[in-house]
């Protein structure tokens, strides 16, 4: 089975809205919303069936037996986050604050503090004609690393081996969740902006990339929106030897289409066209 991952340098470049096209060009069987910080795939999947869920377990974070408490502070001045407090004549932890590091455990003179187990977010696991992995994690958790190999995971054991073509939604930016949805695919598609900070953020990708090893393509979004900035784009492109499968339009009717929760491969504009093109030139990288 071919892996494909769509990024963007940050939020809003039209990532998810190219995955959600290319999964209606391609009619994919598997497909994953990789961006478990605020995964929004399942808006225009179309789906009306109920996943499978299922906890993901995270890191520790300490819990104060209030039986066992003798309120004698030690703890709230051992923790260096600021994560106890007293309430009424004992303490609690305050979880968005807990690093779960284990001081507290370590110097409770009752053993009134533990370290335990903490969910960290939700896996979810849509089955069908089509197999949607995908999970949110919960406010001020980490671990969103973990919790993308989970999903990935997750996807590539119940997709039937017959499949051909997996689509990745990842994470926008650099960071633990980005690498952890590069591991193991076969192309990347990044989906950039003419921007200043567009061209920066792109660079910092492909770098990020280039350490795996992996393919990675460029597809430039609202590319009409600033000349300029898509010309450097373009010479970026070809000085890194990056294939540039495409360029998008700004195209109104894309913001309609995704209010009403559709895929631009579901309506008829120039947005659409070009992007159907992209696909094209894309599934050629990814099957060569």
């Amino acid at each position: 089975m071919k892996k494909l991952l769509i990024l963007s340098g940050k939020g809003g470049t039209g990532k998810t809205t190219t995955a959600a096209a290319f999964i209606k060009f391609a009619q994919a069987k598997a497909l994953a919303d990789c961006d478990v910080d605020a995964p929004n795939l399942h808006l225009v999947s179309g789906r009306s069936d109920l996943p499978e869920k299922s906890d993901f377990i995270g890191s520790q974070k300490a819990v104060i037996d209030a039986d066992k408490c003798i309120a004698c502070g030690q703890c709230v001045q051992a923790c260096r986050f600021q994560a106890l407090e007293k309430v009424g004549n004992v303490y609690q932890v305050r979880q968005y604050a807990c690093e779960g590091c284990g001081v507290c455990e370590y110097i409770c003179p009752t053993s009134a503090a533990q370290l335990q187990q903490d969910i960290a977010g939700e896996l979810a696991l849509y089955q069908g004609e089509e197999v949607f992995s995908t999970a949110a994690l919960r406010m001020g958790r980490g671990n969103s690393g973990k919790l993308v190999s989970a999903v990935k995971n997750a996807l590539y054991y119940a997709v039937p081996k017959d499949v051909e073509l997996a689509v990745i939604d990842g994470s926008p930016g650099i960071g633990c969740p980005v690498i952890a949805s590069i591991t193991g695919v076969d192309l990347i598609l990044i989906v950039a902006e003419p921007s200043l900070s567009g061209l920066s953020d792109l660079d910092r990708i492909v770098q990020t990339a280039a350490k795996f090893q992996v393919t990675t393509a460029v597809c430039i979004n609202k590319y009409d929106n600033s000349p300029e900035h898509t010309a450097q784009i373009e010479q970026y492109c070809q000085a890194h030897q990056l294939p540039l499968v495409g360029h998008v339009p700004y195209d109104k009717q894309a913001s309609f289409a995704i209010n009403n929760g559709q895929s631009l491969a579901e309506i008829d504009c120039p947005a659409r066209q070009a992007l159907y093109q992209a696909y094209q030139k894309t599934m050629a990288l990814l099957n060569n």
